[in-house]
């Protein structure tokens, strides 16, 4: 049995490595489109399970790991920015705010499976707009959820977080260091090794 992160973030797969090295990588595609109505704060989860169910089909065997992360202002979800314009705006929107950062992950082993969202507070300080303009030059933010990240020179935006830094990266590394342990039991397959003080 073996484990497959269902993503193609090299940012989770360099975090995966703090939990274990014994890992394959293999991103699916998956129809993003939420169902209307839901709400907002459930997007994370949904979007982690539809692409972990799409990876356990083709790995049925294994343990399968679908995440997603989502940038919430108010009630927007920020993804990735369409355009400069659409990334200004999205940083012009954080400037001063405090927004809410949601990763899901999705746990598959055949029919058995565990989801979990795990939810930082990042506080942006105010921003001028020649910082933004400045950032946007870094070419950073036009790949990255909410148009930053806090992993590169995005950090030089954020004031304070709340809750877990790993989560803004985009890989709940605790967090899913834990839920895997207890997913294993589930199983009830041979462990996988992971890589834990004391272990």
């Amino acid at each position: 049995m073996s484990l497959i992160l269902a993503s193609g973030s090299p940012r989770r797969k360099e975090l995966l490595k703090l939990i274990t090295e014994q890992f394959a990588v293999h991103p699916v595609d998956a129809d993003e489109t939420l169902p209307e109505g839901m709400p907002i704060e459930m997007a994370a989860a949904y979007l982690a399970d539809l692409k972990a169910h799409a990876a356990a089909q083709i790995f049925p065997d294994d343990i399968v790991i679908g995440c997603d992360t989502v940038v919430i202002l108010g009630d927007e979800i920020m993804g990735k920015p369409k355009d400069r314009d659409d990334a200004k705006r999205m940083l012009r929107a954080l400037s001063g705010e405090t927004h809410s950062v949601l990763t899901g992950c999705s746990l598959y082993h055949g029919k058995q499976t565990t989801v979990f969202t795990t939810e930082t507070l990042v506080k942006f300080y105010q921003l001028s707009d020649a910082e933004i303009e400045e950032y946007l030059e870094t070419g950073e933010p036009f790949d990255k959820a909410g148009a930053y990240g806090i992993q590169g020179k995005g950090s030089l935006l954020v004031e304070q977080i709340e809750g877990d830094y790993f989560n803004v990266v985009g890989l709940p590394v605790a967090a899913l260091s834990r839920q895997l342990k207890q997913f294993e039991k589930l199983v009830a397959r041979p462990k996988i090794h992971l890589l834990h003080p004391g272990n």
